[in-house]
């Protein structure tokens, strides 16, 4: 599971399509339909906080965990700059751990699909049980396998910006079922507007379906409560992209 590194300082300006406001008040709308319209929130891989600001504004506790150190150094700078009471904590999401128990789990971006084992996800799904209040929410996203089948696939992809620019190559292994994509960055320097420095980044993603996402869930210990088309309230389709997936704690005892 790679840590964004030099991809971290301009994140956000390629990520500026993704509805995080549309999105947030969907979670919100989930959360508040179980009880949950306050107090002690965790969002895993948080990336550069641009949703945990968000729900810090609807009036949450959060509590940020990513395993990038440059991610969160972003997040950071934009907790100093709104002077939100965020708790950001370095950590991946495979081994994290907390003080207590929270009331509801979130994770955005198809941050699970960087989870490319099995047994690893379980584990994940282990510790959001582990660490949610008795009956707590647990609500993420991720990328289906119709989505690197049909959609990335081994296309390249390339956007230019005033400030950046990148080159993506995607690659899907259909027997491995892993996505590999490899990122060349071009970033204008401060210093000098006519120099770019090149950065390159390979990332993996593996392909889910949602019935082994279930069966993950349920294995540890969590009960499956719903899925979604991405960020509706309509069934899963064959061709969803991205699917959003709702499960709670089974009541400690």
């Amino acid at each position: 599971m790679s840590a964004y590194t030099n991809f971290a300082e301009v994140y956000d300006t390629f990520m500026d399509n993704v509805p995080y406001e549309e999105w947030a008040e969907y979670l919100e709308d989930v959360l508040k339909q179980h009880g949950i319209a306050d107090g002690l929130v965790l969002e895993l891989g948080c990336g550069t906080g641009s949703m945990t600001e968000i729900f810090a504004s609807k009036g949450y506790d959060m509590i940020g965990v990513d395993n990038s150190e440059d991610m969160l150094e972003i997040a950071l700078d934009k907790r100093m700059e709104s002077g939100k009471d965020i708790l950001y904590l370095l950590q991946d999401m495979r081994e994290f751990e907390l003080y207590g128990t929270v009331r509801a789990i979130v994770s955005v971006c198809d941050s699970v699909n960087y989870i490319t084992d099995d047994e690893e996800l379980e584990e994940v799904f282990r510790l959001v049980n582990n660490y949610l209040d008795p009956g707590g929410i647990f609500v993420f996203d991720f990328n289906t396998e119709y989505k690197y089948q049909k959609i990335l696939a081994d296309n390249v992809f390339a956007e230019d910006r005033e400030e950046c620019s990148f080159i993506w190559d995607n690659y899907y292994d259909e027997e491995e079922k892993i996505n590999e994509y490899e990122l060349s960055l071009f970033v204008r320097s401060e210093k000098d507007s006519d120099l770019y420095r090149k950065y390159q980044e390979v990332h993996y993603q593996k392909a889910y379906t949602l019935e082994k996402i279930k069966a993950l869930i349920e294995k540890a210990g969590l009960t499956f409560v719903n899925a979604y088309d991405a960020y509706t309230k309509n069934a899963p389709l064959y061709t969803s992209q991205r699917i959003c997936v709702v499960a709670q704690e089974c009541l400690k005892k």
